[in-house]
C-alpha cells in the first residue's frame, strides 16, 4: 500500500499501482468526472498514469490555472494534427502554451493565410468530437528518431537527437496521430473546451536562428468555456482601439523609425504629456526631501566592472571606444589600448560616486538622490513596441543612501508618495508583491533575514496587503514590485523599489558612524513611475487618449460657428492661453458639426464654440469630450476661463 496525502492534510491509502483516475474516483465520481491531471508532489502528472510511491497529491480540475494551461497544451497537439490532416506534407516542430493561449510552428513551402483559420477550427472540433484518449508512450531514443525520420517529421527526429542523454523520451498519441511531448495531457480531446480561436500568423525562425529555415507560426487562443473566450476577445478589440501607436499616430503625439531603432520622435503636443508628466514627479520628489543630480551619459568599462553589470548585463549594453582625433584632424583614430565606455543602461553606478564625492556623516543620512535619468538597453529588434518596448529611456529614478535603522521609515515614506502619485494620475488598483530571496544571490542569510523582514514591516506599518514572491529578488537583495490594473483589466508592472547591500560594497561607498569608523550605506534603488515612455504609453491607453485636463495636450480648442466671430474667438483663445491653458483657435470654413467631431476624434478635452449670439453677450458654450450637446455648458468668458483654469491644475496644486 502507498499514502497519498491530500492539501488539508488528509491521507489515504491506496494500492500500489494506483492512478490519479482512481484517487478522484476514490473521493468521488463528481471529482473524477471533472478531474483533468494530478499533481503529485509539486509535479503534474497524467490521470492514467500508475503511483507507486507516497506522494502529496491534488486533482487538477478545470477551475485551476494548471487545467487552463493543459487545456491550453492540448489545443496546440489538436491544431497540429488538425494542419497535418487538411494540408499533407506540411512538419510540425514545436507548439508550447503561452499567456492566454498557445502557438504551433509548421515547416510547409506554400505557408498559410488566415482565411484558412475557420476550416481549421471546424477540423478541430471535428477531433475534439472524436474525444481521443492521449496516450502516453516511452520509447528508446534511437527507435524514435527512425519513426520521425520514417513519418518525414526531420524537425522532431533532430529534437529528440539534441535531447540530453538521460532524458526519457515520451511520445503521446491521440488517434492516430503522434507527437513528440513531455506531457502532461488531459484524458482526452473531448476535455478540452470548445472555446478557442485562431487568432493570428507570424513567421519564426527553427529554433530562433535566422541561418535556420524560417517556419510559419500559428498563434491561437483557448479558455475554460465561450462566455471566457468572448470576454477575452472583447478585451483585444477594446486594447486595439485604445492601442498607443494608433493614438500617438490620431493625436500627433510621437512617432518612431527604422533609422532609430528603439527611440522616440516627440512631437510637440506628446512632449507636452512629457513635460506634465516630468514636471508633476520633480514637484513631488522635491516636496519629498530629494535633491535632483544630472550624471553623465558615458561612463568608463570600469564602474561597470566593478558594480557587476558588465559580467551580467554586457549584451544589452551600448559600448564604445575612447577615440581620439587624429593629428590632421581629418579622421578618427581607433587606438586599440583605448579604455571602453558604455552608455549607461542604469544610474546607479553614478549616484553612488555622487554619494562618495565627499565624505558623508551618519548625520547627513538618509541622501536622496533623483535623476531623470536618460538610458540605453540594446533590446533586440523584434521585442520593439512603441512606447513600452525602447532602447533609449528616461527613468524617474533615484536612489536613498541611508542606515540600517532608516530602512523601515524611508521605504513607508516611499509607500505613502508612490500611493499619492498614482492616485493623482488616476491609477488606484494597485497590488504589491515582496520578492524574496533567489537561490543564487550575494550576502548572508543573517543579510537577508534583516532585509525581508525589514520591508515586510514597511508594508504592515503602511497598511498595505501584499503577496509574496518566494526566490524572486534581485541578485543583491529583496524588492518590492507594483502592479497596476488598468481601465480594461490588463496588468502593468511600473515602479520598483529595491534594498541593496552589495553595490555599496563592490563600488566602496561609506559614511562616517556615530563611532568615528566607516560604514557601509544600504542603498534603496527606486523608480515610481519606471520608464516615462513605458508609463505614458500606459496612460494614454487607460484613458484611451482622453486625457485628464491637466495632461491633455491641447486642453481647450475655440471655434467659432461662422467667420463673422472669428475675431472674437481669437481674443478668446488669447485670454485662455494668458490663463496658462493649452489653446488652439479652429477659424476653417467647415461646418460645426465637422469641426466638432474632429476635435473629438482627436480627443480634445473642451471644445469652446462661439456665435454671433456668444460674441453679443460675451459668452461661451463649453461642450467636454464624452458627453453630448445636452450637456454643452454657457457662461461668461471670466467664468470659463476661472473655471477651465482651475480644471487644468496639476492634482498636485489645486486647493484642497
Amino acid at each position: 500500500m502507498i499514502e497519498i496525502i491530500f492539501p488539508d492534510g488528509n491521507t489515504r491509502q491506496f494500492p500500489k499501482g494506483v492512478t490519479g483516475l482512481d484517487i478522484a474516483a476514490d473521493i468521488s465520481p463528481s471529482l473524477a468526472k471533472a478531474a483533468l491531471a494530478i499533481e503529485l508532489d509539486g509535479q503534474l502528472r497524467d490521470l492514467s498514469r500508475e503511483i507507486t510511491q507516497n506522494a502529496h497529491a491534488r486533482i487538477i480540475t478545470i477551475r485551476d490555472e494548471e487545467g487552463l494551461d493543459l487545456i491550453r497544451h492540448d489545443c496546440a497537439h489538436v491544431l497540429a494534427q488538425a494542419v497535418q490532416e487538411l494540408f499533407p506534407g506540411t512538419q510540425v516542430t514545436i507548439g508550447p502554451t503561452i499567456a492566454n493561449g498557445f502557438y504551433y510552428d509548421f515547416a510547409r513551402d506554400e505557408g498559410f493565410s488566415t482565411d484558412d483559420f475557420d476550416t481549421i477550427e471546424k477540423r478541430m472540433i471535428e477531433i475534439i468530437d472524436r474525444n481521443e484518449p492521449f496516450v502516453r508512450e516511452v520509447w528508446n531514443r534511437d527507435e524514435a528518431i527512425a519513426l520521425f525520420n520514417g513519418m518525414g517529421e526531420h524537425f522532431k527526429a533532430e529534437l529528440i537527437a539534441d535531447l540530453p542523454k538521460t532524458e526519457e523520451i515520451t511520445l503521446y498519441r491521440q488517434g492516430d496521430w503522434v507527437d513528440l511531448c513531455k506531457g502532461p495531457h488531459l484524458p482526452s480531446t473531448g476535455k478540452i473546451p470548445k472555446a478557442f480561436k485562431l487568432q493570428k500568423l507570424a513567421g519564426a525562425y527553427w529554433r530562433g536562428d535566422s541561418n535556420n529555415q524560417m517556419l510559419h507560426r500559428m498563434y491561437g487562443t483557448a479558455w475554460r468555456n465561450p462566455k471566457e473566450l468572448r470576454l477575452h476577445l472583447l478585451q483585444i478589440e477594446e486594447a486595439e482601439k485604445r492601442d498607443h501607436r494608433r493614438l500617438g499616430r490620431e493625436m500627433d503625439l510621437f512617432h518612431t523609425q527604422d533609422e532609430a531603432q528603439g527611440s522616440v520622435f516627440w512631437h510637440a503636443k506628446g512632449y507636452h504629456i512629457w513635460l506634465a508628466v516630468e514636471n508633476y514627479i520633480r514637484r513631488a520628489v522635491a516636496k519629498d526631501g530629494y535633491g535632483e543630480v544630472k550624471t553623465p551619459q558615458l561612463l568608463d568599462k570600469k564602474f561597470w566592472e566593478l558594480s557587476g553589470h558588465w559580467e551580467k548585463f554586457r549584451q544589452a549594453m551600448f559600448v564604445v571606444p575612447d577615440i581620439v582625433p587624429a593629428e590632421d584632424d581629418s579622421d578618427l583614430v581607433v587606438d586599440g589600448n583605448s579604455p571602453l565606455m558604455a552608455i549607461k543602461p542604469m544610474n546607479c553606478p553614478a549616484h553612488v560616486q555622487i554619494f562618495k564625492h565627499g565624505q558623508k556623516s551618519y548625520r547627513d543620512l538618509p541622501v536622496r538622490m533623483a535623476e531623470f535619468g536618460c538610458c540605453h538597453r540594446n533590446e533586440p529588434h523584434g521585442a520593439l513596441h512603441g512606447l513600452m518596448r525602447v532602447r533609449q529611456f528616461t527613468q524617474d529614478d533615484a536612489h536613498i543612501f541611508c542606515t540600517d535603522d532608516q530602512i523601515i521609515d524611508e521605504t513607508v515614506r516611499f509607500l505613502k508618495l508612490f500611493s499619492t502619485v498614482y492616485g493623482d494620475f488616476g491609477l488606484k488598483d494597485i497590488k504589491y508583491r515582496l520578492a524574496t530571496r533567489p537561490e543564487v544571490r550575494a550576502g548572508s542569510d543573517a543579510i537577508w533575514d534583516q532585509a525581508e523582514t525589514a520591508l515586510a514591516s514597511a508594508l504592515d506599518e503602511a497598511g498595505l496587503e501584499y503577496d509574496m514572491a518566494p526566490g524572486e529578488g534581485a541578485f543583491y537583495g529583496p524588492k518590492l514590485e507594483f502592479h497596476l490594473t488598468d481601465a480594461i483589466g490588463r496588468t502593468w508592472q511600473c515602479g520598483t523599489y529595491q534594498l541593496d547591500y552589495v553595490l555599496p560594497e563592490r563600488l566602496d561607498a561609506t559614511y562616517i558612524g556615530a563611532d568615528g569608523n566607516k560604514h557601509r550605506p544600504v542603498m534603496l534603488h527606486r523608480a515610481i513611475l519606471g520608464s516615462m515612455e513605458r508609463f505614458i504609453g500606459i496612460l494614454i491607453e487607460h484613458y484611451a487618449g482622453n486625457l485628464p485636463l491637466w495632461l491633455a495636450p491641447t486642453q481647450v480648442v475655440v471655434t467659432p460657428i461662422t467667420s463673422d466671430v472669428d475675431e472674437y474667438a481669437q481674443n478668446l483663445a488669447n485670454q485662455f492661453g494668458a490663463a496658462g491653458l493649452r489653446v488652439e483657435t479652429d477659424l476653417r470654413n467647415e461646418k460645426i458639426n465637422y469641426k466638432i467631431r474632429e476635435h473629438s476624434v482627436a480627443k480634445i478635452p473642451v471644445i469652446a464654440v462661439v456665435g454671433r449670439r456668444e460674441a453679443e453677450e460675451g459668452t461661451i458654450a463649453l461642450r467636454f469630450l464624452g458627453k453630448g450637446a445636452k450637456h454643452q455648458v454657457m457662461m461668461s468668458v471670466d467664468e470659463a476661463v476661472k473655471k477651465l483654469s482651475n480644471d487644468a491644475l496639476p492634482p498636485d496644486q489645486k486647493a484642497n
